[in-house]
């Protein structure tokens, strides 16, 4: 009997994701509504999200589409999203100065 054709897609696409934010969310924003629905709309807060906060972004997209409230374990979420964006600026102006 064969495996099942299509089982590690999940993990691929949180992969994907979790290395190139950036690219997840500019995929989202051309070929789906989740970013708008999300937004309600707005431009703005997407393209700073893009800019400075792309893993939140896409945490807390994921946490209205889905129906979460933004409260107890998916704050957590959220800020655990927000810490990873974070580090991530942090570290590259730290390597920096040490140059």
């Amino acid at each position: 009997m064969l495996p099942a054709q299509g089982v590690n897609v999940p993990c691929f696409l949180l992969l994907v994701i979790l290395l190139f934010p950036r690219v997840a969310l500019a995929l989202m924003w051309f070929f789906s509504t989740y970013l708008q629905r999300a937004f309600d709309g707005g431009l703005v807060l997407p393209v700073i999200g893009f800019i400075f906060l792309p893993l939140t972004t896409i945490v807390y997209a994921w946490e209205i589409n889905s129906g979460m409230p933004t409260e107890g374990v998916n704050l957590v979420w959220l800020l655990a999203a927000v810490i990873i964006d974070l580090g991530g600026l942090g570290g590259g102006a730290q390597r920096q100065s040490r140059r």
